[in-house]
């Protein structure tokens, strides 16, 4: 127990305080594995050898990570395997294994849940943010760079702080945000001199910004300095990168020749060091210099380039992290259910608290009542709170639901959205192959290619579809519009929508035929509403009336004719419009409770019951009333009168 402690205070404060810098540390540290006497130090000296190597010599890093963890599992040292698995996860970043690195993150992070050491989380959380920073998923980077931050500042681990602050930094240079870039960086240079340390890669950041600043001649300072820095402190991980950004900034500069001799540079330390990424970043750059030069050389680093981009960005490595990220999303679903059901718990258990008060005070007040019928009145009284009571929990408890139903839109719609942008670059990268092939003749590999094409553009549609749906079908009904009355004609209105109803019908379902009629009174003309609101009333009414036809043209044998009939009509100061069907129409039992929130006659899964709810909550709000009218077998009309 003694032992456990002591190396989980180690390893808290130990990346943030240790070595001054890179080999020192490595020396000392291997220093202190040789001379062990127990399996704590040498897991502890093998999480940070594991630790440092990954700014160099990233087989190293892989080496004593994987050391640590299998000596850490074999005796049951969750410290170690948590430490060791976040910063193999770093480690593979660099080295563009996206999908391992997900997953040894996401397994730090279950463990840590498991044991209750959260606290040891912060090189995970910063592993999976670099992967998302890569898939450009910048939301869900921040997400967990302020993670990591929140766990660094909990557990004073300052190097972990500054490492978080200089990353969250990157992310806002990715996303055009130049001032927020700066900020961090500025704020990450102050936490590592606490360490008395100089990290290049922030002086490399802050040339990236300068560089989109315009300010080329301090662009160049900084790189200069993170290239000084770097070599001085052995990081040949910045070192390589550097030497592509200056590459890219004499490039940008007009100066050739500098731009070809550190992109040089640059290829030789990332294979020296096998960093995928920067490999295929100078290649890349390679390519581009000698396109007008040397078309020859040009294409050589051109295949150098594609290789490496496949290897880091193929279709495998695209594929195998999506399924990490939705096995993330499912976890993450299952923790949201779980506080849930705890906060449902809990609000049973004061209901029951409150029945159990209740009926005290109702028994006190019989005993102690004489009167019969004072005692009787005073037990209707409770009795009618208790409903009321149960009644105002049943509908707070039904509009937190919608609340969470309408946070949950922008987390949903993120991930389909994420696959098109995926699946979309890689098409474009796709073409590019297709045209090489196409140059040389490869008919068989360009064959394959297109397939490859035509396989993620079905991804894409079918992703697409699946945002439109959430957008449409989701977003609709649990957000309130803002929008401003305007003179409007209610007839086009009602002609839009139910034409939009009908085709969105046919959409889905292409055995489907209705017919639909409208008959309209000329003499409306405009009236005062919100369009979008009164508009989204119709398209709630004629999707339920196309429903309502659909599903008996399903069950029904004979020359059944689905038919759905929109009017209007001018009534002295108001205007009345009718929505009918010819459907089963709705049993007389549930007609009462059609307008209540999340009450539906659909299957589960069709309808979240709060189409009605919500058209009656738009109509009252325009100061109008809506009903419905219906004869079993025979159908249904829903009338809605509004203030001309």
């Amino acid at each position: 127990m003694i032992k456990k402690v002591a190396i989980t205070v180690f390893l808290l404060c130990g990346y943030a305080g240790l070595f001054a810098q890179t080999s020192e540390a490595i020396n000392n540290l291997r220093q202190k594995l040789a001379s062990a006497t127990n399996d704590t130090v040498r897991i502890t000296a093998q999480v940070f050898l594991c630790y440092e190597y990954r700014l160099g010599n990233t087989d190293s890093s892989i080496f004593y990570g994987q050391q640590a963890f299998n000596l850490s599992q074999k005796i049951n040292n969750t410290a170690g395997q948590i430490l060791s698995l976040g910063f193999m996860s770093i480690t593979m970043r660099q080295l563009g294994n996206l999908p391992r690195a997900l997953e040894m993150a996401f397994k730090a992070l279950q463990i840590a849940k498991a044991n209750n050491q959260e606290n040891l989380t912060a090189p995970a959380m910063n592993g999976i943010s670099e992967v998302y920073t890569v898939l450009k998923d910048y939301p869900r980077a921040l997400i967990y760079l302020e993670k990591q931050i929140a766990i660094c500042k909990e557990t004073n681990n300052i190097e972990g702080l500054a490492y978080g602050l200089r990353d969250k930094g990157t992310v806002f240079v990715e996303m055009n945000r130049l001032d927020s870039a700066e900020f961090y960086e500025l704020k990450a240079i102050d936490e590592f001199r606490k360490r008395k340390k100089e990290e290049p890669s922030v002086y490399e950041i802050l040339g990236d910004i300068r560089v989109k600043l315009r300010d080329y001649k301090g662009a160049l300072s900084d790189y200069q300095r993170s290239l000084r820095t770097s070599l001085q402190n052995n990081e040949r991980r910045t070192t390589a990168s550097t030497y592509n950004k200056l590459a890219s900034f004499y490039k940008l500069t007009d100066k050739l020749d500098s731009a070809i001799f550190y992109a040089q540079k640059g290829l030789v330390e990332s294979e020296f060091i096998s960093q995928k990424e920067t490999i295929q970043e100078a290649a890349t750059l390679l390519s581009g210099f000698y396109e007008q030069r040397d078309p020859q050389e040009a294409f050589k680093y051109l295949k150098i380039a594609d290789a490496y981009k496949d290897s880091l960005f193929g279709a495998s490595n695209i594929q195998a992290v999506q399924v990490l990220v939705s096995q993330d999303e499912e976890h993450q679903k299952e923790i949201d259910a779980a506080k849930t059901n705890y906060r449902n718990q809990l609000k049973q258990y004061g209901l029951i608290s409150g029945l159990a008060i209740l009926l005290i005070i109702a028994f006190i007040l019989l005993r102690n009542n004489r009167q019969k019928q004072r005692t009787n009145k005073v037990l209707e009284n409770t009795l009618s709170d208790l409903k009321s009571t149960q009644a105002q929990l049943i509908q707070s408890e039904k509009m937190a639901s919608l609340g969470e139903l309408t946070a949950g839109i922008a987390h949903e719609i993120q991930n389909p959205l994420n696959f098109v942008n995926n699946f979309s670059e890689l098409n474009t990268e796709l073409v590019d192959e297709l045209k090489t092939e196409l140059m040389t003749n490869n008919q068989q590999q360009a064959i394959d290619i297109a397939d490859n094409i035509k396989d993620n553009q079905q991804k894409i549609n079918f992703h697409g579809k699946r945002a439109d749906a959430i957008v449409k079908g989701m977003l609709q009904h649990s957000r309130t519009s803002t929008g401003q009355k305007e003179l409007t004609d209610i007839n086009a209105l009602c002609d839009e929508y139910v034409r939009l109803a009908y085709h969105g019908l046919r959409a889905k379902e292409k055995d489907f035929n209705a017919k639909f009629e409208t008959d309209f009174d000329p003499t409306i003309g405009k009236i005062n509403l919100v369009p979008q609101d009164i508009g989204r009333v119709l398209l709630n009414l004629i999707n339920n009336a196309f429903y309502a036809v659909s599903e008996k043209a399903k069950l029904s044998t004979d020359n059944y004719q689905p038919l759905v009939v929109v009017s209007t009509k001018k009534l002295d100061a108001k205007v009345e419009v009718r929505v009918g069907d010819n459907g089963n129409g709705v049993p007389q039992n549930v007609a009462d409770k059609i307008f209540q929130p999340f009450f539906t006659t659909k299957p589960t899964g069709q309808g979240t019951g709060l189409g009605l709810s919500l058209s009656y909550d738009i109509v009252k709000a325009h100061g109008g009333e809506i009903k419905m009218e219906t004869k079993k077998g025979i159908g249904s009309e829903f009338i809605f009168q509004i203030p001309q």
